[in-house]
């Protein structure tokens, strides 16, 4: 698909809606509450993306799952608003998998979703490339990744991220790191590239972030990260470009912390067809980030149309590790 480039605005910003967790099913009034949550975030925030991090449908409960997959992505579509998506471990559990799924998104006529190299494991494992505002220079980079679903070992639990994976990962970064640092070499600036990554189980860092560091958020549930941590937050550490990584998965889990300069962020749950929580309500998680900066802000939209922009901070319970 020959889209024009991603790049940032002429001021300098680039939005980011991220949905998770909509588990849409075939269309039923849950569903259409959904819809509504979702057309209420996108006119409020006018992002220029959005990211979708997994199980955007209930597979399992879904009749046809490539038209629940298209009425899940119609808010974007009939807006014009371009949008990627990485899988979560409830997408493919109808009759079909993530290459049929995936098949089904890309005749979506806003949708930026890619396979990925077939060498590597999962599907869904790609990266947009986000352009300077005024320029055609690499700005920023986006990496999705397929985290999953459930464990292939007899350790049992979720999915998680493989060295395959990883190592294509390391690999995208240092082209990327290349081309970026040939564009800014002359001008002498930070020349490590701006980047964010989003998948839908979250690391086992997770966990260690709301132990041992300042936290802002809501942590209702467990971590449901997977037993077994194969390194893939040491791999962004050593890379050195992303910033911020955005996860799904745990719907009562709203809060983000910083570990050794990686923000951690989860979204906020979005589907009304699913399990949530009274004093929560549905909603999104919206990133923005700066063109030249190595940070971003980033609150929550609501169900209700109101923005969380200062959420409850909670002291970490464990030793707090010096940064």
């Amino acid at each position: 698909m020959d889209w024009p480039q991603l790049r940032f605005r002429p001021d300098g910003r680039f939005r980011i809606v991220q949905f998770t967790d909509l588990h849409w099913h075939n269309g039923e009034e849950p569903d259409q509450r959904t819809r509504r949550m979702m057309e209420r975030v996108l006119d409020a925030e006018q992002p220029d993306l959005v990211a979708l991090t997994g199980d955007v449908i209930a597979g399992g409960g879904c009749r046809d799952p490539a038209g629940s997959w298209r009425q899940a992505v119609a808010p974007m579509e009939e807006r014009g608003i371009r949008w990627a998506a990485v899988f979560g471990n409830h997408d493919d559990e109808g009759s079909l998998n993530r290459r049929g799924l995936m098949a089904a998104q890309r005749e979506c006529g806003m949708c930026l979703s890619e396979p990925g190299p077939e060498e590597v494991h999962g599907v869904g494992n790609y990266v947009l490339r986000l352009r300077s505002a005024h320029r055609d220079d690499l700005a920023a980079a986006l990496y999705f990744l397929d985290s999953n679903a459930y464990a292939t070992t007899e350790c049992g639990g979720y999915g998680w991220i493989t060295r395959s994976q990883i190592e294509w990962c390391v690999g995208q970064s240092r082209e990327l790191e290349e081309e970026y640092r040939s564009i800014h070499s002359a001008t002498g600036a930070d020349q490590k590239l701006p980047a964010l990554a989003f998948f839908h189980i979250p690391l086992p860092e997770y966990n260690e972030v709301w132990e041992t560091q300042p936290c802002r958020g809501h942590k209702y549930e467990d971590v449901c990260c997977p037993r077994i941590n194969t390194g893939m937050f040491a791999a962004f550490l050593e890379a050195g470009d992303v910033m911020g990584v955005f996860v799904g998965h745990d719907h009562v889990n709203d809060y983000e912390g910083t570990l050794h300069g990686i923000r951690l962020c989860y979204g906020r749950w979005g589907g009304y067809a699913t399990y949530g929580i009274d004093r929560l309500q549905p909603g999104a998680r919206v990133v923005e980030m700066r063109e030249g900066a190595r940070g971003f802000e980033t609150w929550l939209r609501l169900a209700d149309g109101s923005a969380v922009t200062d959420p409850p901070e909670h002291a970490p319970q464990g030793r707090v590790l010096s940064e």
